[in-house]
């Protein structure tokens, strides 16, 4: 078993995407056998159903045959419920972010959207052991529904989570905020914060999204940083094949 490892993790992947992480995937696969956990979006903002691209599907399953894992990353990434009510709702969906899809849905309707989008990966023969909610954020109807799921685990900006229960695993994530040049500048400065208090840890998750993609200071920095950490000793892996490694309730993590 490694004793540190790191987690290369794309965001928000989907047909209209793809064009934004293409080069940055083969740069990654020019480093050697890096596997990478993609989260993909079954129909990204209700524009991009999977199994109206066959070809981008098929590099997927080419993707899965290298040794990545493919996870669910909600099913529109798309929050479409009433407006927020209240200061703290408003913060978390339309400050944080404007994406929170599984943030106010029901229990009803999360696992509505849950079993549609386990449904898509079904039909595609990809295996499925976790979910991602977009921005990480699950509301409390969305807990239940997710913890019923039968998958073995979600994660948030700080931690794997085991599932039924949510059992946290300390696993920091180095994400960036890179939609302008200030933003960019300041999350380099907090990712090197981060990799130096944590750069003793048994993981490191690197959180991409398609925007880092867009602007070549902030590509640049996620495949300096990566080639940094492995040639610092840190091994590579998938989030299922950590949880695996690390034999953590190994009867769920199959």
């Amino acid at each position: 078993m490694a004793d540190r490892s790191v987690m290369l993790v794309l965001h928000d992947v989907a047909p209209e995407t793809w064009a934004d992480y293409r080069s940055f995937v083969a740069a990654v696969d020019a480093l050697g056998a890096v596997p990478m956990t993609w989260l993909v979006v079954p129909d990204f903002h209700r524009r991009n159903r999977l199994d109206e691209h066959p070809q981008f599907c098929r590099m997927l399953e080419q993707r899965l045959a290298r040794g990545d894992e493919l996870v669910l990353h909600g099913f529109h990434h798309l929050d479409e419920a009433p407006m927020p009510r209240g200061p703290h709702e408003w913060f978390m969906r339309r400050v944080l972010t404007h994406e929170g899809e599984f943030y106010a849905l029901s229990e009803t309707d999360a696992a509505r959207r849950l079993e549609q989008g386990m449904a898509m990966f079904r039909q595609f023969g990809w295996p499925l052991h976790g979910f991602v909610a977009p921005g990480w954020l699950l509301g409390a109807g969305a807990r239940r529904a997710l913890a019923a799921t039968g998958l073995v685990y979600t994660s948030d900006v700080r931690q794997l989570r085991l599932l039924p229960d949510f059992t946290g695993i300390e696993a920091p994530s180095l994400v960036w905020s890179a939609r302008s040049a200030w933003r960019r500048g300041l999350s380099r400065q907090v990712s090197e914060r981060l990799l130096a208090r944590h750069r003793q840890a048994a993981v490191l998750r690197l959180g991409i999204h398609p925007v880092d993609m867009r602007h070549e200071y902030s590509r640049r920095y996620w495949l300096d940083t990566l080639g940094r950490l492995l040639a610092d000793g840190r091994t590579p892996m998938t989030k299922i094949d950590w949880l695996r490694s690390h034999a953590l309730r190994l009867g769920a993590v199959a």
